[in-house]
């Protein structure tokens, strides 16, 4: 141990650091393969910075990972088989009148929303209003566009930003299920895209035991109603009891999808969630197939949007998910100007404008996950008197709760405090977790609600002395999805409306439009706002031209996730907050993630002071423990809780630690934060360790 560290920074670890190392080791999961870093990406921020185009392709060039992974599934007759069976039982659910439960705990809760909001509940309504529906309604559930519950850790309101201490609970997600009446013969699929989630774990195990029978037939009952849905090999994941209970359970199916480390280390939002969003959206949509086709002549299919989907297997339909990537990476030229366009917007101190319709829910998630990702304040209320977000997403909408409505297909769903709360006191043994619990659930009541307005309206527009109106040089984006290109020729619509808006306030513009038209046909339909637009703004097509069957619309939400996704992570990059591909700006909102923190910190200060350079002219200093850089990490926390600013806890502590190490005075968080926001970490780990490109992190 560096006994002079404490020393020399006045510090005493606190109660919550020393239970974190002690007590706390099964949140400690740096050996996860998730968490490691990516061979393709090492030296992304280093690249990012001389050519933004190629540091879109390394980043890009991980979803290769995803390719090769479904590749293997459909190779594999077993994980087909088990496919087969989950669409069946989705099928034998609906039938029968009952649900088909999706639960996931951050990026992959809110891949469940997406499954719910995205893509069941606009089929079933679209289906309702077809002729078809005569027919089919004497068959089908008249309520089936209710029949799939997309639900996450903490509600509604943990799609805006984590709720603290329940992704920790396997409690919470124990008492969600029984909030949201899931019942025995429901299909259950829960998705973490670790494999150790805490809360994703407790809604299985509690699936589990709605069949309490030993006997071998309630077995496989069960067996073929729950799926647990993950990223990382089991024999890594073992040593963890929590996920050890659910892999050598006989009653739960196991879908692993490990596809490697993240384009971004640890950022699962990433290749892990995309996989597990491709893969369940074809499950859901091969599912409404066969479910449809029991009724329906194959030219009554094709008039719901499955032409040529008697053809297709699962296996072919996995598959196509390498043509969508060789769409997207047609565009690397037109992306690279859109994401030095987002990147000059915060730079000079500007924000962003996204407005979506039918792909609201991919946009939202994508700019929401910023948040904990790169240390960003999360999406403003309408209290705020001033924008400290960065970016802001609209929508349709007269009020916030048509923007909700239109968001979720539905009401905003909070958890009852009656229901949580008692639950929360009694059954938490562990006191820092149960202070941290209850007050996230203050935060995830119904009333959260009426705090968030997406809509595109005047009364949003006007709140606050028209804080949330784009102001000049701000960036507006524009996400149209077939039909709704077309509203570009109507002066009425809201499509044409936020155009006018942004040119009226000489914000810049990008049009992201994705359908099954080459760009030259759509010409037509840009060219009704030409006159609006300026030589800076921007028009991305993706072009959907193989007539591939869709009509869930996964292939349209999946390409916006993988382009966004790869945006969002070169936009930041590029402002300094990833090193190499380590997330240095991470959040440490939950026990996993200030593990994540915990390692990053120690990996960095010890690559640092290992290296000849630090050696030959700073001296040789011991390495750091574990528990040394926990009780800077945490002491941390606790200064940004006070103060609270856009910068990230492992770059402050990685700063502060060697600058004390090296002028050996007490280097104070304020002096730490300078350095960052002055020289950036970046250039400040290069001073110090001019190999740090080449230098793995591999302690």
């Amino acid at each position: 141990m560096n006994s002079q560290l404490y020393s020399l920074l006045s510090l005493t670890p606190s109660e919550q650091s020393i239970d974190y190392v002690k007590n706390k080791t099964q949140f400690q999961l740096h050996t996860l393969v998730t968490e490691q870093r990516h061979k393709k990406t090492w030296n992304l921020s280093f690249v990012i910075k001389q050519d933004v185009a190629e540091g879109l392709k390394q980043i890009f060039s991980v979803d290769e990972d995803i390719v090769e992974k479904f590749q293997k599934i459909c190779n594999d007759k077993e994980v087909i088989n088990t496919l087969y069976q989950a669409i069946e039982s989705v099928v034998e659910s609906i039938l029968e009148g009952k649900k088909v439960y999706v639960y996931g705990c951050g990026a992959t809760g809110r891949l469940a929303k997406q499954m719910e909001s995205a893509l069941w509940k606009p089929f079933w309504r679209k289906v309702k209003q077809h002729s078809l529906w005569e027919k089919l309604k004497k068959f089908l559930p008249t309520d089936i566009d209710e029949k799939l519950i997309g639900e996450m850790t903490g509600g509604d309101r943990a799609l805006i930003s984590a709720l603290e201490g329940f992704e920790d609970l396997q409690l919470i997600g124990e008492l969600q299920l029984k909030d949201r009446g899931v019942e025995k013969g429901d299909t259950v699929f829960c998705i973490t895209e670790g494999g150790e989630t805490s809360s994703v774990i407790g809604t299985i195990l509690a699936a589990a035991k709605l069949y309490e029978e030993t006997e071998t037939q309630t077995i496989q009952q069960s067996k073929k109603k729950l799926y647990f849905i993950y990223n990382n090999p089991d024999e890594v994941l073992r040593p963890f009891e929590r996920s050890r209970t659910v892999l050598d359970h006989p009653g739960i199916t196991k879908i692993n999808l490990t596809t490697g480390p993240q384009a971004i280390t640890g950022s699962t939002r990433m290749q892990a969630t995309t996989s597990e969003t491709y893969l369940l959206g074809i499950i859901l949509e091969t599912s409404v197939y066969q479910l449809l086709k029991k009724f329906l002549t194959q030219q009554e299919l094709y008039q719901l949007g499955f032409h040529r989907y008697e053809s297709k297997s699962i296996k072919e339909r996995l598959l196509y998910f390498s043509t969508i990537r060789q769409i997207i990476l047609q565009q690397i030229p037109e992306i690279t100007k859109f994401t030095i366009l987002e990147y000059e917007t915060y730079n000079t101190k500007h924000y962003s404008t996204y407005f979506a319709k039918s792909a609201l829910i991919t946009v939202f998630i994508d700019c929401a996950e910023r948040s904990p990702t790169f240390r960003l304040f999360s999406l403003d209320t309408i209290y705020e008197q001033t924008r400290k977000c960065w970016v802001q997403v609209f929508t349709e909408g007269n009020n916030w709760q048509q923007a909700w409505e239109t968001f979720l297909g539905r009401r905003f769903y909070g958890l009852k405090e009656e229901f949580y709360k008692p639950q929360l006191e009694q059954k938490i043994d562990d006191v820092f977790l149960k202070q941290t619990a209850l007050k996230s659930l203050s935060n995830a009541t119904q009333e959260q609600e009426t705090y968030y307005d997406f809509s595109f309206s005047e009364e949003n527009l006007s709140r606050n002395n028209g804080v949330k109106k784009p102001r000049e040089h701000d960036l507006g984006v524009i996400i149209l999805v077939d039909d709704e290109i077309k509203e570009l020729g109507n002066k009425e619509t809201s499509v044409y409306k936020f155009i006018q808006l942004c040119k009226d306030n000489n914000v810049n513009l990008c049009i992201i439009t994705v359908s099954n038209q080459h760009k030259t046909q759509l010409q037509s339909y840009i060219d009704n706002v030409k006159h609006l637009l300026t030589e800076k703004d921007l028009w991305l097509n993706f072009s959907l031209l193989d007539g591939e069957p869709d009509p869930l619309n996964i292939n349209r939400q999946i390409l916006l996730k993988v382009l966004l996704n790869a945006h969002s992570t070169a936009v930041m990059t590029l402002l300094g907050r990833v090193v190499g591909n380590t997330m240095v700006f991470v959040n440490p909102s939950n026990l996993k993630l200030i593990g994540r923190a915990t390692y990053l910190i120690m990996t960095h200060v010890n690559d640092t002071i290992s290296s000849k350079f630090w050696i030959e002219n700073f001296g040789y200093i011991p390495l750091l423990s574990y528990e040394e850089v926990n009780a800077v990490l945490f002491d941390a926390i606790e200064y940004l809780k006070n103060h609270p600013q856009q910068i990230g806890e492992v770059a402050i502590s990685i700063v502060r630690i060697l600058e004390t190490l090296k002028t050996k005075k007490n280097v104070s968080w304020e002096q730490a934060i300078k350095i960052v926001e002055t020289e950036g970490l970046e250039n400040y780990l290069l001073r110090h360790n001019p190999k740090l490109k080449e230098l793995p992190i591999s302690r």
